[in-house]
């Protein structure tokens, strides 16, 4: 009789494996039968049923800049107020905010796109409000007869123009301008135009806030006119045009 050595116990599991493998038995099996073929009659009554309804996406209601307009100050000195504390203009600490200045009926409103980086009490105290003071002064404006303001309350330097314009920015540049009720316009920058209703153009345009219509001049903003010497140098030509 041939004799064979003993397996271990691990040899003998091995040895199983590979006999069944051998013999294509390579998955686990269940005793219970189960269906291959699906059923006609739960084919048809699963297609008779009704698709589920798609859920409606819901829309996050986007927050309305300053709230109601029927609580809107009607005075330029309180909206003044009004700018550098109502909540719902800005998510960001109202302390980071900085007023406009200037008075009402202005012979020249200059609007620039928003408070300088370093902007604490006064806006425009910086390299920008030095060039805007010294087209003022070549302007023939004093001080005392113009108003400066900024489109967003606070520096921004990566603003959502867009967003800002969805969430109703225009309608409260708009009620600024009309208590401000200047004679003329000066718009330092481009994304400010949509939100009060102007196009990009070298002429000058007609805007209307509220019953009031003013005369607008639209050029780019302050950094892009502080670093072009042809940009200020048509901004001077378009003015003494405009001004005659």
């Amino acid at each position: 009789m041939e004799s064979r050595p003993d397996l271990t116990l691990e040899e003998q599991i091995t040895a199983a494996l590979d006999w069944w493998r051998d013999a294509g038995v390579d998955h686990d099996y269940a005793e219970e039968p189960q269906r291959q073929l699906s059923d006609p009659a739960e084919e048809e009554a699963a297609r008779s049923q009704p698709a589920p309804l798609a859920r409606p996406v819901e829309e996050v209601p986007k927050v309305k800049l300053g709230g109601e307009e029927t609580s809107w100050p009607t005075s330029l000195e309180a909206f003044q107020q009004w700018w550098t504390s109502e909540t719902s203009l800005d998510d960001a600490p109202v302390g980071s905010r900085v007023a406009p200045r200037g008075n009402k009926h202005a012979d020249l409103m200059v609007i620039v796109p928003m408070p300088e980086l370093d902007d604490r009490d006064t806006l425009l105290s910086g390299n920008q409000g030095v060039m805007v003071g010294n087209m003022l002064r070549a302007m023939g404006i004093a001080p005392e007869k113009s108003y400066l303001a900024s489109a967003l309350p606070r520096h921004m330097p990566a603003a959502d123009w867009k967003g800002l314009a969805e969430s109703g920015l225009g309608a409260v540049l708009l009620h600024h301008l009309e208590l401000a009720a200047p004679k003329r316009l000066l718009v330092l920058g481009r994304d400010i135009l949509p939100l009060i209703g102007l196009v990009r153009s070298q002429t000058p345009q007609q805007l209307q806030a509220g019953g009031a219509s003013i005369q607008a001049l639209a050029s780019f903003a302050p950094e892009g006119l502080l670093q072009n010497a042809r940009l200020r140098a048509d901004l001077w030509r378009r003015w003494l045009d405009w001004t005659g």
